[in-house]
């Protein structure tokens, strides 16, 4: 790697004005520590083979790097780089739209009422048990491309609209092929019990051990990380969570909840006993559930923009868990239902606006404590050596406009392992 005292490169950016670092160190982040972007001014960032080598002040560059044949060196002008954003819960792989919904939704209709008539949940399984592999994964990695566009270099993603062994499988293997033809790097969650079917309304407990019969071929097909149970009103128990949970757990995966969304069941105290490595949405999680997220390494991620999407304000609790001492981490809840946003920033936005983020918080939130969430943690989500190179420059001069320009995607140039793969300004 070095050569005469240097590190060799292929890649640098130099006369960065800010480059945010997210302040490496061990696990994810919580109270004070949280805030720090480990900002390094007029900075320069160089990789090798998509790794990171070195990193400093601009005036070191010359001592500290020498270039390889062909390397390829970027001005970034006084802008603003960081670390890829890392999505940490969404639901990619679908068929259809349920745009209809959304109108009955601003006339009044709740989640639960539109359920009950039949849409929801089970309107995507429909569509998704109808479509062809193709066609799924054509959608799919179109979504990936808007994901990249705003920034995205990695994320988590679920099935759970297939709720039968062949469509739960095919999802995954579309998330694996997803992961093989496109940059941004997918985590599969197995989400067999994102609801109940209706030929199971009446046989609760067949559907459940369906479930669990379904983790021996997922976990033998290598096809997901995660095991995950929407565990709310409407949905699984807490017994029933714990027990596909467990299950999921005995044979190697780990564990997610959906937790405390629709109403409080005590989801996330289960995440907690568990050792689950993080429970989503929490709008509705009790002061107990957040007593025990502190004291745990669970990770609470936060989906605003679904908040927003259902008018459900001001949405999750997370300026208390922040101040409570809870790693937070961010995601967009992409899904056809209850949060269409693909976009990391707009997030940013939210959880500043909604949920009293400050912008250093949903800056650690969307790339450093969101790759803990994913089982990324130390890979990606912070900019020091060894990390992957996966870095957005952003046509700003200040990290802080990102989330205040609502709804403008400020991202000029992303590098995925060290190559450029979105470049909006060239020249």
């Amino acid at each position: 790697m070095k050569s005469m005292g240097k590190f060799r490169a292929d890649l640098v950016l130099k006369n960065i004005g800010q480059l945010l670092t997210m302040a490496p160190s061990d696990g994810p982040k919580r109270g004070r520590d949280a805030r720090n972007l480990g900002i390094v001014e007029d900075a320069f960032l160089a990789s090798k083979e998509g790794k990171i080598v070195a990193l400093g002040a601009n005036s070191s560059l010359g001592n500290q790097v020498d270039l390889l044949p062909n390397a390829e060196v970027v001005d970034v002008k006084g802008r603003v780089v960081a670390p890829g954003f890392v999505d940490a819960h969404t639901h990619l792989v679908f068929g259809g739209w349920r745009y209809e919904e959304y109108a009955l939704r601003c006339q009044g209709a709740s989640y639960l009422e539109i359920a009950e008539r039949g849409g929801g949940i089970m309107s995507t399984v429909r569509a998704t048990r109808n479509a062809s592999r193709e066609e799924l994964l054509q959608r799919s990695l179109g979504f990936l491309d808007e994901m990249l566009q705003n920034g995205t270099t990695s994320c988590e993603t679920k099935s759970g609209y297939g709720l039968d062994l062949q469509n739960e499988l095919k999802q995954l293997e579309v998330i694996r092929e997803c992961n093989k033809l496109h940059s941004v790097d997918l985590v599969p969650t197995f989400l067999g019990a994102h609801a109940l079917p209706p030929e199971f309304a009446h046989d609760r407990q067949t559907y459940i051990d369906e479930v669990v019969s379904m983790l021996e071929p997922v976990k033998n097909g290598n096809l997901a990380e995660f095991v995950d149970v929407f565990c709310d009103v409407g949905n699984f128990t807490i017994d029933e969570s714990r027990y596909i949970l467990e299950q999921g757990i005995q044979h190697g995966l780990m564990a997610k909840i959906h937790a405390d969304e629709l109403e409080n069941t005590g989801a996330t105290e289960l995440a907690c006993d568990l050792g689950a490595i993080s429970c989503d949405h929490l709008i509705k999680v009790s002061r107990k559930g957040i007593e025990k997220l502190a004291s745990s390494n669970t990770i609470a991620v936060l989906l605003p923009a679904t908040s927003c999407y259902l008018g459900e304000f001001p949405g999750a609790p997370g300026r208390r868990m922040l101040d409570s001492g809870v790693c937070v981490a961010l995601g967009t809840d992409f899904n056809p239902g209850t949060s269409t946003a693909m976009s990391m920033p707009l997030c940013m936005t939210l959880a500043c606006s909604m949920l009293g983020f400050s912008p250093e918080e949903a800056f650690i939130a969307s790339t450093w404590n969101a790759a803990w969430a994913s089982n990324l943690g130390g890979v990606v989500g912070g900019i020091d050596r060894g990390f992957v190179m996966d870095v957005v420059v952003f046509d700003a001069s200040d990290y802080r406009e990102i989330p205040y320009r609502f709804g403008t995607n400020l991202v000029d140039t992303v590098i995925k392992r060290g190559e450029i793969v979105v470049e909006k300004n060239k020249g």
